[in-house]
């Protein structure tokens, strides 16, 4: 088992670079499925997920290679199989995307029902809707989506829900579809315009991701090219919270800064000092943090997973605060882990209050997901009292490239104990059983 061990009461200083990021990496190389020629995807980070994603598609004939560590070559000019096995795709929620991006390109596909963590229902009844409005025929039966269609035609499709995953899967489907497509009350995430991007550099024309109507214009095939996902800003703002509570003096550099307004607006509401340039933050901590409300959003509101990492901050706030969880359902398991510490919060539904405390003291945690684990780190970075132990975490290598080394250079102490045989068996086996649970 992947342990991290560290021992707070140190305050974060100097210059931290964000890794690529890794919801849109974990789109984009299944997108590389349409594109008949060789792609070079750069800022790619080197994380469990993006790993099994590229095996995942290995296992369809595509050749991939890392020719540097976070540069991925991808050759799907041969793609052999449009049927994604179930040991591969159930482990990991990105896996979905090979439906929009193998129906795209074939006309059918079968994938077995997706992984990843689970903190909540998250159906694909949108996902199922946009094939079916572009012609396809889907069936879902022993845990597998088949989906096949004569020919794909562009149309109008109207999300009942505003969501990334539906948005991005609709897109893959539509780039080789004959005809025009428009997606009404599309997610606006910048992983989803990354796609659109990505997808345009290789000869799609998708215009209007970023809004919340994208129209894609079918052309007759993708070509191959270089392109480089855009920064990770649910790392950057880990890390930004992270200088917050320590009392640190963070820049956090490789950034969007427009990406991270919703973040930067409730840290200055909490006495937080935030300092912008082109492309980096420099975060300035308060002597004490005030208390605030925050409620998850789709973009450009709150990012949904920086809500347990804010929960930790917010317990050492002065005063009450309140978090309301806007996306998921079910997406506060982690509480009764940040308890352990001393943090006083009582969740009702999607409702979390909590009071501040003076501090925090060390404690040994559990992670129950990739968010939730990011979020036990920085409570352990300013915990008292010793040393606080994370379990599970190799959930938290999941979505966060280099996370120790990055927090030792601006003077954490962190170390790992770890059993990697053992560690990545387990996290298969959980990833597995929270898909069957999903």
């Amino acid at each position: 088992m992947s342990q991290l061990i560290i021992k707070g009461g140190n305050k974060l200083q100097g210059d931290v670079i964000v890794n690529g990021a890794k919801n849109a990496a974990v789109a984009i190389i299944p997108a590389s499925l349409l594109v008949d020629g060789v792609c070079e995807i750069e800022n790619i980070p080197y994380i469990d997920d993006v790993i099994r994603v590229s095996e995942a598609i290995d296992t369809l004939g595509v050749s991939t290679e890392f020719i540097e560590k976070n540069t991925l070559k991808v050759d799907a000019r041969e793609v052999l199989t449009y049927e994604a096995t179930e040991e591969c795709a159930s482990k990991i929620r990105a896996s979905y995307y090979l439906l929009g991006a193998l129906l795209g390109r074939f006309k059918k596909v079968k994938v077995a029902l997706p992984g990843g963590c689970n903190f909540g229902v998250r159906p694909i009844d949108q996902h199922i809707k946009g094939f079916e409005a572009l012609g396809a025929t889907v069936v879902v039966e022993h845990g597998i989506i088949h989906a096949w269609a004569d020919k794909l035609i562009g149309t109008q499709i109207y999300l009942d829900v505003v969501s990334v995953g539906a948005t991005i899967n609709i897109m893959l489907a539509a780039v080789l579809a004959e005809g025009t497509t428009i997606i009404e009350n599309a997610a606006k995430e910048p992983h989803v315009v990354d796609v659109a991007n990505f997808l345009n550099m290789m000869g799609a024309v998708v215009k209007g991701a970023g809004t919340d109507t994208i129209r894609i214009l079918g052309v007759e095939k993708l070509h191959g090219g270089k392109y480089s996902i855009i920064p990770d800003q649910i790392e950057a703002g880990t890390y930004m919270m992270a200088a917050a509570i320590t009392g640190g003096d963070v820049t956090v550099r490789n950034l969007i800064p427009e990406h991270m307004e919703s973040v930067s607006a409730k840290l200055i509401e909490m006495g937080v000092v935030i300092d912008e340039g082109d492309d980096y933050i420099r975060v300035r901590a308060p002597e004490t943090l005030k208390p605030t409300n925050v409620k998850t959003l789709p973009h450009p509101g709150f990012p949904t997973d920086l809500q347990p990492q804010m929960a930790v901050l917010l317990s050492v706030a002065e005063g009450t605060s309140m978090i309301v969880e806007g996306v998921w359902d079910n997406r506060f398991q982690y509480i009764g882990e940040l308890k352990r510490t001393g943090a006083q919060i009582n969740v009702d539904g999607r409702v979390a209050v909590i009071e501040g405390v003076s501090k925090l003291t060390s404690a040994k945690l559990t992670a129950t997901d990739l968010r939730a684990g990011a979020a036990m780190v920085i409570a352990g970075l300013v915990a008292t009292g010793g040393e606080t132990i994370i379990n599970n975490a190799q959930y938290i290598d999941r979505g966060y490239e280099g996370i120790q080394e990055n927090l030792v250079a601006l003077g954490a102490d962190v170390r790992r104990s770890v059993d990697e045989d053992k560690d990545r068996k387990l996290c298969d086996n959980v990833i597995e059983i929270n898909c069957k649970q999903a």
